[in-house]
C-alpha cells in the first residue's frame, strides 16, 4: 500500500511539512509505504509553471522529463493521497493549485478514481481559513473521482472536514492529534477499498 503526501508549501521544512511528517509516521506504523512530494520544487522544474491547456486531451508535453512526470507516475500507483497546504488568502497555495492543474492527463485516464484523499492545513490564526483551504483541495480531489475523508475515526470521534492547525504547529497539540487521527482514517479506508482500485487499474 502506498500513501503519498503532497506538500503545497513553498517551505519544504515548514509547518505544513511538520504535519505531513506526523501523518506519514502514523501511516508507516500501520505498515504502508509513504512518499512526500515537495510541490514547489516540482512546479519550478516544469517547462511552464502553470497549465496553459496547450492540448485537449492533455498530452503531458509540458512536464515530460521533469520532476512532475515522475510524481504523476507515482500518483497512478497511490492508494491514498494527503494534500497539505498553508492558508493563503483563505485558500490553498498557488503551488498546490499549479500542481493539480497539470494533472489533466491523469483525469483523462481516470487514474485516481477511488483513491482515498484527505487534507491537512495550517494557518497563522486559529480561525484563519483552514477549513476553506481544505475544501478547495477536496474539490480538486473530488473532480478526479477520489474518495475524500475527514479526520474522523471510529476509535476517536466523527471529526471534521480536515486536520487543521495553527502555527507554530509543533506547539499545537490539538492540530497534531487531528493529523494523526486523519492518517489512521486514510490507511483504514485505503485498505478497505483496495480491491476497487485494483479492478480499475486492470481494466
Amino acid at each position: 500500500m502506498l500513501i503519498i503526501a503532497l506538500n503545497g508549501s513553498p517551505n519544504k521544512n515548514g509547518n505544513t511539512a511538520f504535519l505531513l511528517q506526523e501523518a506519514m509516521e502514523v501511516i508507516r506504523s500501520q505498515g504502508a509505504e509513504t512518499k512526500i512530494f515537495n510541490l514547489a520544487e516540482a512546479v519550478a522544474d516544469a517547462k511552464h509553471p502553470f497549465c496553459i491547456c496547450c492540448s485537449t486531451p492533455c498530452s503531458g508535453v509540458c512536464y515530460k522529463g521533469t520532476m512532475l512526470e515522475q510524481m504523476f507516475n507515482d500518483l497512478r500507483q497511490a492508494d491514498g493521497i494527503i494534500c497539505g497546504s498553508p492558508v493563503y488568502f483563505g485558500t490553498a497555495s498557488a503551488q498546490m493549485k499549479a500542481f493539480w492543474d497539470k494533472t489533466r492527463a491523469l483525469r483523462k485516464d481516470k487514474a485516481l478514481i477511488d483513491v482515498v484523499g484527505a487534507s491537512i492545513t495550517s494557518g497563522s490564526s486559529r480561525f484563519g481559513g483552514q477549513e476553506s483551504a481544505a475544501r478547495a483541495m477536496h474539490e480538486i480531489m473530488l473532480t478526479h473521482g477520489m474518495t475524500v475523508v475527514g479526520d474522523g475515526y471510529y476509535a476517536d470521534d466523527a471529526g471534521h472536514q480536515a486536520a487543521c492547525a495553527q502555527r507554530p504547529v509543533s506547539q499545537d497539540q490539538e492540530g497534531i492529534k487531528r493529523t494523526r487521527i486523519l492518517a489512521k482514517r486514510v490507511v483504514d479506508l485505503a485498505r478497505a477499498t483496495a480491491e476497487m482500485r485494483a479492478n480499475n487499474r486492470n481494466k
